[in-house]
């Protein structure tokens, strides 16, 4: 194989594929390693951790086609490090050879023959907005958990709601919910469960224009330009989220998007060691408070509009801020029913995204 292409076009490409890589082969050292096969001037670059594989083509100027599987992390941070203009690689037995003006550097290949191959995508496939899929993801991926003791909560429900989609997302302590109308995605009554990583991998190279799937019995793949991702499904029974959602809530705060975030940021800095910011909900406008013994506190008045019981409830200022921060517009309702019952955050001007948190009990 060898072949010449621009460097900023081969970090890019690299960047994208070594994202799917294995951070340890573990039992199969191939997975530390990024495959490249060249036929003509079509590069394409694959990263795969078995769970995960991530697919980029280039055009090149191609010279001998072939395959080879280069280290992933090393020969992206080589290809990184070379002055702008023709990278030059070439791969001779058990070598390749990357070398841009008076820099040459050798590595050692691993066995190409080792990594694993492509499962075929399904041949159904539609097509999405990809401006849209994109915020949707910014908005849910976030509530899923990283906990991989509870494999379930590391995914983002996809179903059928509707004339649309609805993505889901929960790590037990708050929930997402975004609907996109008109997405016609799945069957009626149809929902996969795909893992939250492979999802915010996908909002990374997703832009403007279209994002095609294809789901399978046991995987998805996405396309977006010369970009493929598949991914494994998850098995298993996604949790009842909708007996989580309060049907009524009598307590409802509408405040500015911008001055809340900015307040929980500096109150938070006197929240140490997962000390709960408390809001005080009254009439004429709300109070952030975070008290950390033998560090000090912090307190910040907003001007805000609340129609409710007075009460203070609390919340960990991050998750706060991460549903605050999801959502679109200049201001948020926080609809309440009581300190200890599960809070909605929302956009005054959107019904389609909804973040439920569960409350802080405090003394």
């Amino acid at each position: 194989m060898k072949f010449r292409c621009e460097r900023d076009v081969l970090v890019e490409a690299l960047g994208t594929a070594t994202r799917a890589v294995a951070s340890r082969g573990g039992a199969l050292p191939v997975l530390s390693g990024v495959k490249a096969e060249l036929i003509g001037n079509r590069l394409v670059l694959s990263g795969s951790d078995l769970d995960l594989t991530i697919q980029v083509g280039v055009e090149v100027a191609g010279q001998a086609d072939g395959v080879a599987v280069l280290p992933a992390r090393l020969t992206a941070d080589i290809v990184r490090a070379l002055e702008p203009g023709a990278v030059h690689i070439e791969v001779e037995g058990e070598e390749g050879r990357i070398s841009s003006g008076r820099s040459q550097f050798a590595v050692r290949l691993l066995p190409a023959d080792d990594f694993p191959r492509l499962a075929e995508s399904a041949a159904d496939e539609v097509t999405l907005d990809a401006a849209a899929l994109a915020e949707a993801l910014r908005q849910v991926v976030r509530a899923a958990s990283h906990d991989d003791a509870r494999p379930i909560l590391t995914g983002v429900l996809m179903a059928a709601e509707g004339d649309g989609l609805r993505l889901v997302a929960t790590d037990s302590y708050r929930l997402a919910v975004r609907d996109l109308p008109g997405a016609s995605v799945l069957r009626e009554g149809q929902a996969v469960l795909v893992p939250s990583k492979a999802l915010g991998e996908l909002g990374r190279v997703l832009t403007t224009g279209t994002v095609t799937l294809r789901l399978g019995e046991r995987d998805a793949t996405f396309v977006v330009g010369d970009t493929r991702l598949t991914t494994r499904l998850i098995e298993g029974e996604f949790p009842n989220y909708r007996q989580l959602i309060p049907s009524t809530h009598p307590n409802r705060l509408t405040v500015g998007r911008e001055p809340l975030l900015d307040a929980l940021r500096r109150v938070k800095l006197l929240a140490r060691e997962a000390t709960p910011v408390r809001i005080t909900l009254k009439g004429e406008g709300i109070e952030l408070t975070a008290i950390t013994q033998d560090v000090g506190q912090a307190h910040e008045d907003l001007d805000a509009k609340y129609e409710g019981t007075e009460m203070v409830i609390a919340f960990n200022p991050e998750y706060l801020a991460d549903g605050v921060e999801a959502v679109e517009g200049d201001e948020v309702t926080l609809e309440t029913v009581d300190a200890l019952k599960p809070a909605v955050v929302r956009s005054v001007e959107s019904q389609d995204y909804l973040y439920l948190l569960m409350p802080v009990r405090v003394s």
